[in-house]
């Protein structure tokens, strides 16, 4: 066999392809006499070439020349530390290669970091600082949707996902955007199988930022915004609620209970302390924007030792009340986080993170936005003006005179007897109160590299103990309130008299309530093992142990998760890679010999772009193919603990006695015993396909995902005999059992471009995320098949078709009867879909996908461009396929409720052929107001979720300064919906309003 000398020389070359996201390269060239060194003239360390034919390898962790001899037409492999293994096939005799090695970003997986390109599948990251260089947010998973696919509130169409903060259990807005370095999104069986049990639904990792070997760096942020409502809830005035209540009183077959006179005096605005006509939503009691303000404070350095980093963070929010003591409204939260990595000696080094987070809320005793929702605007008065008292009426002075509350000089509180703590009143004089809210979390660990025993062999530790307390103060005090009698005299309208209703006091007792705390302990160890063999056999393998312990006010069973777990990996030259995961879980919920279960997994991955049938494909920078499958087991929807045990309870009053006397007491049964009961068990199957085209123009990353999870646990009357259950004595022989099936089914994808065009460099990413779901199997007993929640969706909506209203009396006598109330003309006509002659809840049909769990299809749109010192940023979010129900109480409108605008184009004789809205009542109409498709709307929008205009001083500017780097920019955030729904989906009825916000930011480097 003919041998070829090769000389290498390898030099780095680091080029930034896209604003979002920093893709280094390096340029590594081959020459015979080179020195193996970097651009900057460092040596390349960790840089090893491999022949695949005979094995012969070279390792330049020096400075020095060398050189390999290989076969020709073998396989050259270069590793380095940091980068993506590439390959070249060498086809002639001695030559020079030049090659291209792409950065590998490192990756926080479950209890490891692994490169990039090492993921298989079922995993996506995005790096918050590129992110934060361009898109500021104040929430840690804000917009995040836009970057990475699968994700959209929920983790492939589930709930409930397990979010870690530096590998513990903890709460997503209790670290802030800027404190974060990486958020890993773990969807797949495979990624979340060493977690345990309450990770089945997927897992958000998100990693604190930590110090460096560096010179100490200090950063500055301070942002001042305003929040400006969106829209707010329109409802009648007083004249034309008063004109449409009278109507309503019409269809009831009663007389109108307010004069024409009545409604002109309140419709003319004279005098609206007599003629109240209150809206909630005026200016005289709402602020045009409320402000918002951030400061945050970044150090970060360290040495060979010692490594730090600190934040601190302060914010304040205010409120968009405007009067009395409401305008003191206002959220502060301070935080402040803290890393420090040390190096105890050559093989020891240990962690230690801290987080204090104080928040305060001061608010008033009330809830205004509830009231503004169901109060009608002629209830009363909110001020009564004391100069419109009669003078010599002696006994009304005197209560102005006695009144604690005499609003700025010129009101007293207006009320009635039925209106005796309206939140008017209570927002002047009330009193007020403050949420506290106290968190501390420390978490440490410890590193020892245990080499000496055997060679790649580690442990790794950590413990931590967080705790949350929590509490209102407040001062609650009483007031009295007054309705007045009006008379008109000489063309003026006077109070005549007062009526008080209720005291004044102020106790200053501080009242303490809604105390509550949690505590959480988490722990974890685990032997580390990683091998090179050659330089192209990778060997990794972990045992861990791992599990916390949250604590809970008013809950006696603590919220448990336990379990060990063992990683087996290996890759060979980064081409093809086989991972082995297994979970040994333990749930207390279940007896003692059901209580522990295996979780195992498999992934597969091969990287297609370094087999020979690809390799001369130069439009090709990448091509990898994950599949990875496992069952885990999990008890997170189980819903409470010894559901297994019969339980039995005693009661007074019962039919008979024990014995002989007066003793009247029964024993009844609740449910069942089962000790087989079990976990609910996921089965999964994922597909992955990363890939890059024309030297990272663009990238691709999607996953194709079909799970099932078995064994739901229910307790389910149909599947047992009817004596199971008796209702007097109230008594159930029922037990819970593991019998639900729940399908899904979807894919999620991440495309990416980057580009530069003459001056400006141009990024687009598009994510999506669609999913099906199917409830696969259920224990039901529905008469007609039509009704069976078996193969319909899990967030299905249910109800009665409608086929518009009733015309008239014949109309109702021709129709099938409907069970829900007495009906009249102008009423909701539901079809009959058994064709009984009867509209009742066997007449309720499948509607569409409720999307509780998110819409079936989500996706976003980030973009960026940049010219020199100025960035433009913009993110869109959308979501399609999914349907809400208007089912408030700004829809669905009868007896004394306040009447919206919904109600002006409500059913009457005269307009009965245009008609949107049922006919109006002063009683219930159980009838109208329930789910049917009448109220049905699609909830498909796009939202401009944010833009942002960035601009970074040049270097020579601030040169000469203390600064090395300083920017400006301004952002906007949830500015624009695009829905054929947006008033809809824009309202918030009995709650704030949503707002648009607008921000102003500087940020500096030192």
């Amino acid at each position: 066999m003919r041998y070829i000398q090769l000389k290498i020389v390898l030099c780095f070359l680091i080029i930034a392809f896209s604003p979002t996201i920093l893709i280094a390269q390096v340029v590594r060239k081959i020459d015979v006499n080179g020195i193996v060194k970097s651009t900057e003239g460092k040596p390349v360390i960790g840089a090893t070439l491999v022949s695949e034919k005979d094995n012969v390898s070279t390792n330049t962790d020096f400075e020095g020349k060398f050189s390999l001899n290989v076969p020709v037409n073998s396989n050259l492999l270069i590793n380095a530390k940091g980068y993506i293994t590439k390959s070249v096939v060498v086809t002639s005799g001695s030559t020079e290669i030049n090659l291209i090695l792409d950065k590998d970003q490192s990756v926080q997986v479950a209890f490891k970091k692994v490169q990039e390109s090492e993921l298989l599948g079922g995993v996506s990251y995005v790096n918050l600082p590129e992110i934060l260089k361009k898109n500021y947010s104040t929430y840690s998973l804000d917009g995040l949707q836009a970057f990475v696919g699968g994700f959209n509130g929920n983790i492939w169409g589930s709930g409930g996902y397990l979010v870690l903060v530096d590998g513990i259990p903890r709460d997503a807005g209790t670290i802030l955007p800027v404190e974060i370095e990486q958020v890993s999104f773990l969807k797949g069986v495979a990624a979340v199988a060493l977690y345990g049990s309450r990770a089945a639904k997927g897992v958000i990792y998100i990693t604190s930022k930590k110090g460096s070997i560096q010179k100490q760096q200090i950063s500055v942020r301070v942002d001042a915004g305003i929040d400006v409502a969106k829209s707010f809830p329109k409802y009648l005035g007083s004249a034309e609620y008063m004109r449409y209540y009278n109507q309503a009183r019409a269809n009831d077959g009663l007389s109108p209970l307010y004069s024409d006179e009545t409604i002109y005096n309140y419709a003319s605005g004279v005098n609206p302390y007599r003629y109240a006509d209150v809206d909630y939503y005026s200016s005289k009691y709402l602020k045009d924007f409320s402000k918002r303000y951030d400061a945050n404070v970044e150090i970060k350095g360290g040495n060979n030792v010692a490594q730090y980093y600190t934040v601190v963070n302060f914010s304040n929010s205010g409120d968009l009340l405007n009067f009395g003591e409401a305008k003191n409204n206002n959220t502060n939260r301070f935080s402040i986080r803290g890393n420090v990595d040390l190096a105890i000696n050559d093989f020891i080094s240990c962690t230690i993170g801290t987080n204090a987070i104080y928040y305060n809320g001061r608010g008033v005793n009330t809830n205004y936005w509830n009231s503004a929702a169901t109060t009608r605007p002629n209830r009363f008065t909110p001020l009564l003006p004391i100069d419109l008292i009669e003078q010599n009426d002696d006994t009304s002075q005197a209560m102005v005179n006695n009144s604690n509350y005499l609003i700025d000089g010129k009101y007293l509180l207006g009320g009635t007897q039925l209106d005796l703590n309206n939140s008017f009143a209570a927002i002047y004089a009330g009193g007020y109160n403050t949420y506290t809210n106290r968190q501390f979390q420390f978490n440490t660990g410890i590193d020892a590299k245990l080499n000496s025993f055997i060679d790649g062999l580690s442990f790794h530790s950590k413990f931590a103990v967080d705790y949350e307390t929590s509490y209102n103060q407040a001062y609650n005090n009483t007031y009295a309130v007054y309705q007045a009698d009006w008379n008109t005299y000489a063309g003026f309208d006077q109070i005549t008299s007062l009526t008080k209703f209720g005291e004044d006091a102020k106790s200053g007792v501080q009242n303490i309530s809604n105390s509550a705390y949690k505590q959480t302990i988490a722990f974890s160890s685990q032997f580390d093992y990683v091998k090179k063999i050659n330089g192209v056999h990778n060997f990794s393998g972990m045992l861990i142990a791992n599990g916390f312990q949250q604590s809970l006010s008013e809950v006696y069973h603590k919220v448990s998760n336990a379990n060990l777990g063992l990683n087996l990996s290996y890759n060979y030259a980064g081409k093809y890679y086989a991972e082995f995961n297994e979970a040994l879980v333990h749930s207390a919920k279940f007896a003692e010999t059901k209580r522990n279960e295996t979780s195992p997994t498999l992934s597969l991955g091969w990287r297609l772009s370094q087999e020979n049938f690809l390799k001369n494909w130069t439009a090709l920078d990448n091509l990898k193919l994950t599949v990875s499958a496992g069952i885990l087991n999990t008890d997170l929807d189980v819903s409470n603990y010894y559901l297994y045990e019969s339980i039995y309870s005693q009661t007074d009053g019962a039919w008979f006695s024990w014995r002989d006397g007066s003793l009247n007491r029964s024993t009844d049964s609740r449910r069942g015993e089962n000790l087989g009961l079990t976990y609910a068990k996921k089965h999964e199957i994922n597909v992955g396909l990363e890939a890059s085209f024309l030297n990272k123009l663009i990238t691709f990353n999607g996953s194709f995902f079909a799970n099932k999870i078995k064994g739901n646990v229910i307790q389910a009357n149909v599947l047992y005999p009817n004596y199971f259950t008796t209702g007097f004595p109230n008594s159930s022989f029922i037990p819970y059992i593991n019998y639900n099936d729940d399908k899904r089914i979807g894919l999620d994808f991440n495309v990416r471009v980057n580009k530069r065009v003459g001056q400006v460099d141009l990024s687009l990413g598009i994510t999506g995320n669609y999913y099906d779901t199917k409830a696969s199997k259920r224990a039901e007993q529905f008469e007609d098949q039509y009704q069976n929640r078996q193969g319909k969706p899990l967030d299905a909506l249910w109800g009665l078709k409608n086929e518009g209203f009733f015309m008239d009396n014949a109309d109702i006598a021709n129709h099938a009867s409907q069970t829900f109330g007495q009906v009249k003309p102008g009423d909701i006509k539901y079809k009959d879909q058994n064709g009984d002659g009867i509209i009742n809840s066997q007449d309720e049909v499948y509607l569409g996908k409720g999307g509780w769990s998110g819409a079936p299809f989500t996706g976003g749109v980030n973009f960026t461009a940049k010219w020199k010192n100025l960035t433009f940023f913009a993110l869109a979010t959308g979501q399609f396929g999914a349907y809400g129900m208007k089912n408030s109480s700004y829809f669905w409108i009868d007896g004394e409720d306040k009447y919206s605008v919904m109600v002006r184009n409500s059913w009457t004789v005269e307009n009965q052929a245009t008609a949107t809205y049922p006919r109006l009542t002063t009683n219930t109409n159980d009838n109208n107001y329930r789910s049917s498709d009448f109220w049905i709307y699609s909830t498909n929008r796009i939202d401009l979720s944010r833009v942002q205009i960035t601009y970074d001083f040049p270097k020579k500017m601030i040169q000469n300064s203390f600064i090395n780097e300083l920017g400006v920019y301004v952002n906007g955030a949830n500015l624009l919906t695009i829905s054929p729904e947006r008033e809809t989906m824009e309202l918030n009825v009995g709650g704030s309003p949503q707002t648009r916000f607008f921000n102003l930011g500087v940020k500096a480097l030192f």
